[in-house]
């Protein structure tokens, strides 16, 4: 498992008067659903504004996050599952994904956070879904990060 030397994410943040979107796929709802419940549990904390967006897959994360945050979305927390099959599917869509949601971030200038899970299996999901059973909790890490870098480039844009 990855989370090793993990920041902690489940500091507290004040994430008042943030307006952040949650973009999620639909494809594996099971741990789809669970990483939008951990994202939500952390931007509820916080006292940040949200709402979510569902999309049909990763590929389409992208291009709706940054019409997010080009309508005024301070950040967006950018969730989808994609499973290894047997062709080369996975690696296109999982690089194109990542890839897009980079741009996004740094034309935007906005954060994106990053809860695209590029697994071998469903197990795998499961396990960082944030489920009661589950190691790690992606969703809310993904949270946490653009929540914590919203207020990071806040900091510096008021220098």
């Amino acid at each position: 498992m990855s989370g090793a030397g993990a920041p902690n994410s489940a500091e507290q943040i004040d994430g008042s008067g943030l307006n952040v979107v949650i973009v999620a796929g639909t494809w594996h709802e099971q741990i789809t659903d669970g990483l939008i419940a951990g994202a939500e549990r952390t931007l509820s904390a916080s006292g940040a504004a949200y709402s979510i967006v569902r999309v049909p897959g990763s590929f389409e994360l992208p291009v709706v996050s940054k019409v997010a945050l080009d309508s005024g979305a301070d950040a967006v927390v950018a969730l989808g599952v994609i499973i290894r099959g047997g062709t080369p599917h996975f690696e296109y869509v999982s690089s194109a994904a990542t890839d897009g949601l980079t741009r996004v971030a740094l034309d935007t200038g906005k954060p994106v956070g990053f809860g695209l899970l590029t697994l071998d299996d469903e197990a795998q999901g499961i396990d960082r879904a944030g489920f009661p059973d589950s190691r790690e909790d992606k969703g809310a890490e993904a949270a946490h990060a653009a929540l914590t870098t919203a207020l990071a480039l806040r900091s510096l844009r008021a220098q």
